[in-house]
């Protein structure tokens, strides 16, 4: 009876850990590269990043500087899951990093 009581806190202290663990991220709730900003003429129209990567970006966060349709960029951004959009276009993102390619 011991030996079970025993073996069942392990068990549960491993499968607490492996738990934890996976808390820390993976970095695959970050996200970098190139792409150009779009003007999306959905829901009011709102600036977007269509990424070389082929993937759209709908930033929750662009600053004015950068709402240009057409312009080039190199961006850092985080995924938001925690946050929802009616306009159904892209990933929502949140920029930590913004700047024009270097030509």
């Amino acid at each position: 009876m011991k030996k079970v009581l025993h073996l069942t806190i392990l068990l549960i202290l491993a499968i607490s850990i492996m738990a934890l663990a996976g808390c820390t991220g993976t970095g695959k709730d970050v996200v970098s590269g190139t792409g150009t900003v779009k003007f999306i003429d959905l829901e009011g129209g709102f600036y977007g990043i269509s990424g070389d990567d082929g993937k759209n970006y709908d930033p929750v966060n662009m600053s004015k500087e950068f709402q240009e349709d057409g312009l080039q960029i190199q961006f850092e951004a985080k995924i938001r899951t925690d946050v929802a959009t009616t306009r159904m276009w892209g990933t929502p993102v949140e920029i930590t990093k913004i700047e024009l390619c270097k030509t």
